[in-house]
């Protein structure tokens, strides 16, 4: 079995609580993303999770800490184990704690509308769900859907940053980008047509009333001089 740590979000906890290590340092270690761990120092996450020491469960060394907290540069390793059990494929949707279950519909939900481009297999790999759920929850058929509201499955504690990021950008990989919505410009073919013909210069409408007058004052003229020869 590949050498993985236990219980990445309770250790997170404990070494927040009890060491000097970074953000990233710590984040890197348990497969988090630095701003759940942030959350976790600021209480916001893992509320109730109580911590796991790594040291006592042998997957991690005293010296091992000292040694990145002197260097923040320094990434953690975890010990070799003294007992390797062959690995086993796992199938199915992950596995998820009782305790956790309850939240899973709210995950499920966040995930169909935050990320649309993500497939069912990809949700029920992240929150451990079956495609029927999921099917559901998106129709609004789910039994409970009066009362869901969407949750950061992150934040839950049902999946990880690195692993939500990894499958949007595995559903992402290959796609259109997206037509930009609402109100856009009208190509130029279609507001030529809408532009109003040019009105005639105003100057060229004044020679015409001008010349109109000068026409009517011509034929006053001409009576006048009749009338001088009549006389």
């Amino acid at each position: 079995m590949a050498n993985t740590l236990l219980m990445p979000k309770a250790t997170a906890v404990w070494l927040v609580d009890n060491t000097a290590l970074s953000f990233e340092q710590i984040a890197q270690f348990c497969g988090l993303h630095p701003l759940e761990v942030k959350a976790i120092a600021d209480g916001e996450s893992a509320q109730g999770i109580k911590g796991m020491d790594p040291i006592m469960t042998g997957q991690l060394s005293r010296d091992e800490i000292a040694r990145a907290e002197k260097d923040p540069n320094h990434r953690l390793k975890l010990s070799d184990p003294k007992v390797r059990v062959p690995e086993s494929k796992r199938k199915g949707p992950r596995y998820t704690p009782l305790s956790k279950r309850q939240d899973r519909p709210n995950a499920i939900l966040w995930l169909v509308r935050n990320h649309p481009e993500l497939k069912d297999a990809q949700i029920a790999r992240l929150v451990g769900t079956t495609k029927s759920t999921i099917d559901q929850i998106r129709d609004r058929k789910h039994w409970n859907s009066a009362n869901l509201q969407p949750m950061d499955p992150v934040t839950l504690g049902l999946a990880s940053q690195i692993d939500l990021d990894m499958e949007v950008n595995r559903a992402s990989r290959g796609r259109e980008q997206a037509q930009p919505a609402g109100d856009t410009l009208l190509p130029a073919a279609l507001t030529e047509r809408l532009v109003p013909a040019p009105e005639k210069p105003k100057d060229e409408d004044a020679e015409l009333d001008a010349n109109a007058v000068f026409a009517k004052l011509s034929a006053l003229k001409s009576k006048d001089e009749d009338k001088d020869d009549e006389a």
